[in-house]
């Protein structure tokens, strides 16, 4: 119930004013007599921010608008794995009430995959499909780049002109320039690991503000946790959050997000009678420990 009762403490401080609640969204558009039929947007109700007030309230002024003239910012957040970037990124999209799209960026993502697809459909003819950005821009919904900084330059250099001022897009595949509704809002999340490509310098200036997005403290761990799996008892939860703090400071763990976490109390969970369950035969399955650890685990599993 606290974790429940924090998470609406935190929605509520930042919420913006005069969120959208009635929209009717487009499912297809035409422009100089192409069709181009739009995605539906992604359910985003589950995803509630849990401490950090402070980011929460930064990313939220990225898109607030405050005068006709006022121009909405792209902010991007960035941070270890399982952090909670995107969750951020939701969390204050649903506070502002508009349709919510997530487009899971790649090293391998063409201009075409991020913006419109031709389909074959029946009798063979070619259906023009928009990609979640596209459909967020009609609707005037708001599109989140996950992983952004996996993408090449060539597909971030088919989104420069949206970037900015001028606010749409042109796509070669379907001959169109579709421009953005007012109320469209857009967001990327980046990876710190080497898999990852560097952002052309000409984009990176569109990128703006910058927001990182720290590990949650211990206390903020217990309430993720407990809101995540409100069925845990607050004793198993803190034995879990307990150790795992303390391992990591001892340097036996190598890392763990909020995920690995929320992943290990849901699995320990199933267990007959979790408090009795060792830790340290658990958590290598979950989690990702130093190879030496890990040896040795796979060692006396398999009797070698």
């Amino acid at each position: 119930m606290e974790a429940q009762n924090v998470a609406q403490e935190n929605g509520s401080r930042s919420a913006p004013a005069g969120r959208a609640t009635d929209i009717v969204l487009q499912r297809s558009i035409t422009i100089d007599d192409v069709t181009i039929h739009l995605r539906a947007p992604d359910d985003v109700v589950d995803s509630v921010w849990i401490g950090q007030a402070e980011v929460h309230r930064l990313f939220t002024a990225a898109w607030l608008k405050m005068h006709e003239r006022d121009r909405i910012m792209t902010p991007v957040t960035v941070g270890s794995t399982g952090c909670g970037k995107t969750t951020l990124a939701c969390a204050v999209a649903r506070d502002f009430g508009r349709p919510v799209y997530l487009v899971n960026c790649t090293s391998d993502m063409r201009p075409e995959d991020l913006l419109i697809t031709p389909v074959i459909a029946s009798q063979q003819q070619i259906l023009y499909r928009a990609s979640g950005l596209v459909s967020a821009m009609v609707n005037g919904g708001i599109c989140i780049l996950d992983e952004a900084n996996r993408m090449s330059e060539k597909s971030w250099a088919s989104l420069a002109p949206l970037l900015d001022d001028r606010r749409y897009i042109e796509s070669i595949i379907a001959g169109v320039k579709i421009h953005a509704h007012p109320e469209f809002r857009i967001a990327a999340t980046m990876n710190e690991d080497a898999s990852t490509f560097n952002i052309p310098e000409y984009i990176e200036s569109r990128l703006k503000p910058i927001i990182p997005v720290e590990f949650p403290g211990a206390d903020d761990l217990r309430l993720i946790i407990s809101y995540h799996v409100p069925y845990a008892s607050e004793r198993l939860v803190e034995q879990i959050v307990r150790y795992l703090m303390e391992q990591k400071e001892a340097g036996k763990i190598g890392s763990f997000s909020t995920r690995d976490a929320i992943q290990l109390t849901r699995y320990l969970y199933k267990s007959p009678d979790p408090a009795k369950v060792p830790l340290d035969t658990v958590v290598p399955l979950i989690l990702k420990v130093h190879e030496k650890s890990l040896t040795k685990k796979v060692i006396s599993l398999l009797d070698l």
